[in-house]
Parts: structure tokens; C-alpha cells; sequence
């Protein structure tokens, strides 16, 4: 064996990758000067594609297989140099491993809720997130529009661009739909679909495709979360009767023993015929009730009081309020005479008494002497 061929033997390269990172889109192999030897072998794996660039030209994209590194098997560089047929010198290019496969369970959200026209609730807003899947279907093409130079390109440097793109694409689609917000989530399958196929011709561009696309959830505002929630109740409600006497029944068939219980069940049915009757009361939703309230009772006439009177140590009575303003007409009762009446303390004067005073005021007072 010659000293050349010995050499030539001694410093073949053995070019390959094995990836455990997950996230991991391209790595470039490093060698000192980036010199790679005449006949190196090179390993592409399934999964893979490799990208030899020489000197700054892309030569040559090797799916998977076993190659070895000579004129003869790669065209496209026998046009750009001229090898040296003695001592197969090495040649100073660079090799990109690009991975293929399916970069799966990617995150997507709208960070700002979407406007669009609801054919039920007028303009609203909404807001979605979901998953999806991308892959690298033209290797070169993504190594010149993307990753350029970058010796390890991960996903996270390109899903923040890929989200953009699903989100700008979705909010298009969504407002353009015409599909009634709360009929959405039977149409999700569908969107996503839509949004799958409306988002490939943009990436595409990055020698990028998207096989799948998941819609996870809609949601709307949580104001508008709240109405529905609450006509959703009243739906269920249903005949009003009847819940109040489900809610007593429920009350009355509570398991737990003791007093607690007992005062439990009573809190419960009275809770459940108070809400019943309030509810019965209350008329259709949003609506005045149906019969207004009854009308308080008048209160009872007041009590009308009698009246004894003393004349000379001798008690007359009793007397009605009408027979007292006739004595006060004519003379019979005084402003000085001593009255009682049941629930007075002890006998008063007919002045001092409010309810007799009104007597004396009313009258006029005696004619002077010689009128």
C-alpha cells in the first residue's frame, strides 16, 4: 500500500446526525475549516435531507442514503470545481442536516379578541387557540429563505412567524363566515380545514407545509359568557310551578339526620316556595310581573275613648266624646272639671287632656257682661 493511499484510508470522513433534541429543524455539521474530505461518506437517515453548500452556493440536497463524496456522484459540483486528482485533497464546503419530519402539538392563540358581525348578538368579539403541525418539504428552499447561515435552527425561531400567519388567516375567515357564533364548535373540523389550506400557500414560500390544523376552543367575552349562562338557566327552569315544587321535594328528601338536617330541609322549602312565588310573580324574562302586588290592608279605626266625670264628690259617667262636646256647649263641663278615661293615670283636668281640649278651643268663650 502507497504512503497516499494510507493517508487517503486514515482521514475518510464519516458524516452523519442523530437528533434527541425534538425541536431541532437544522444542524449544520462541524469540521475544523469546514474541510471535508474527497470520498467522506455521508449518512442521511429517514427523516432527513442533507444540504451541501460550497462556498456559499447550495450544490447538492441528498434525501436518505448512503453517499460517498466524490465527482462522480455529485453532478452539480463537478460544474463548480475542479477536483485534484492526486492527493484528493479536501474541499472546504458545509453540510446542513434538515429534519422532515412532523414537528407536532404546536401552540397557536389569538393574543387580541376578533372582531366579526353575528347574525344573533350583532358585533361581538371572540377569542381561539389550537394546535398544529408543520414540516420541512423543500429542504434548500428552506435553508436559503430561513435559516441562512444559523448553525442549529430550532422551531421556537419560526413558530412565533407561523402563528402570526394562523392568526391572520383565521380572523379573515372567522369574520368572513357568516357562521352564528354559537354554532361554531360543530363547524370547528371544517375551519380548520379552511384555515389549513388558506395558510399553506404563504409557507410555502419558506419551504414549509402544515398537514394538520386543530381549532381546540372558541370562547366569547366572559360578559357575554354570563348572558348566555343565564338565559340558558330560564330555559331550563322551565314551568316555574313545577321547580318550585321540585326544589321543596329535594328539600324534604335530604338524607342527613339530626337537627341540622330538620332546620336544613326548612331553610330549603322555604327558600324553594319564596323563589317559586317570587319567580311565578316575576312575568317572562326581562318583563314587567303579571298582576300587581295586593295592596296592604287599612289599619283598624282608632279605639274611641269614654269618659267619666266628678261633680260634687259624686262620679258621672260614662259619657261618649259627642255627649262631652254637648256638656261643653252647654256649660256642664269645664275646663276645671276632673275627667278620667280607662288607661289614663289617675283623674286629670278636661284642659289638660289632648282630646278634650280640642273642645273648649273650638268653642267661643262667653259673651262679655252687658253685650
Amino acid at each position: 500500500m502507497g504512503i497516499f493511499d494510507f493517508l487517503s484510508g486514515e482521514f475518510i470522513d464519516v458524516i452523519h446526525w442523530t437528533d434527541d433534541t425534538r425541536d431541532t429543524i437544522v444542524w449544520r455539521f462541524e469540521r475544523h475549516g469546514h474541510e471535508i474530505k474527497y470520498g467522506a461518506k455521508l449518512t442521511v437517515r429517514e427523516g432527513q435531507s442533507a444540504v451541501f453548500v460550497h462556498e456559499g452556493q447550495l450544490a447538492d440536497v441528498f434525501t436518505p442514503g448512503l453517499y460517498m463524496l466524490e465527482t462522480n456522484n455529485m453532478p452539480i459540483m463537478t460544474t463548480l470545481q475542479h477536483w485534484d486528482h492526486g492527493f484528493k485533497s479536501p474541499f472546504k464546503s458545509e453540510i446542513y442536516f434538515v429534519n422532515t419530519t412532523r414537528f407536532t402539538d404546536l401552540k397557536w392563540g389569538t393574543k387580541n379578541p376578533i372582531m366579526l358581525r353575528d347574525p344573533e348578538f350583532g358585533p361581538t368579539r371572540i377569542r381561539a387557540f389550537g394546535t398544529y403541525t408543520i414540516r420541512v418539504t423543500d429542504p434548500g428552499l428552506f435553508l436559503t429563505e430561513i435559516v441562512g447561515t444559523d448553525g442549529e435552527f430550532t422551531m421556537d425561531e419560526i413558530s412565533f412567524q407561523i402563528r402570526n400567519i394562523i392568526v391572520q388567516e383565521f380572523s379573515r375567515i372567522i369574520a368572513g363566515s357568516g357562521i352564528p357564533v354559537l354554532d361554531m364548535a360543530a363547524n370547528t373540523a371544517d375551519l380548520g380545514k379552511m384555515l389549513a389550506n388558506e395558510i399553506s400557500g404563504p409557507i410555502a414560500a419558506y419551504g414549509l407545509t402544515l398537514p394538520e390544523l386543530y381549532i381546540e376552543n372558541i370562547s366569547l367575552p366572559p360578559a357575554v359568557e354570563q348572558a348566555l349562562d343565564k338565559r340558558t338557566s330560564m330555559g331550563v327552569v322551565g314551568d316555574l310551578n313545577r321547580y318550585t315544587q321540585f326544589a321543596a321535594a329535594e328539600a324534604m328528601q335530604n338524607p342527613d339526620s339530626g337537627a341540622g338536617s330538620g332546620m336544613g330541609m326548612g331553610m330549603g322549602m322555604g327558600a324553594g316556595m319564596a323563589m317559586g312565588a317570587q319567580m311565578a310573580n316575576a312575568g317572562p324574562w326581562g318583563s314587567a310581573p303579571s298582576a300587581p302586588a295586593a295592596a296592604a290592608p287599612p289599619p283598624p279605626p282608632p279605639v274611641e275613648h269614654v269618659w267619666h266625670i266628678t261633680e260634687n264628690g259624686q262620679t258621672k259617667g260614662p259619657f261618649s266624646r259627642a255627649d262631652m262636646g254637648r256638656m261643653a256647649s252647654d256649660g256642664s263641663l269645664t275646663r276645671a272639671t276632673f275627667v278620667w278615661t280607662p288607661g289614663q293615670d289617675g283623674w286629670a283636668k278636661a284642659e289638660d287632656v289632648t282630646e278634650l281640649a280640642q273642645l273648649f278651643t273650638v268653642m267661643p268663650p262667653p259673651p262679655p257682661p252687658g253685650a
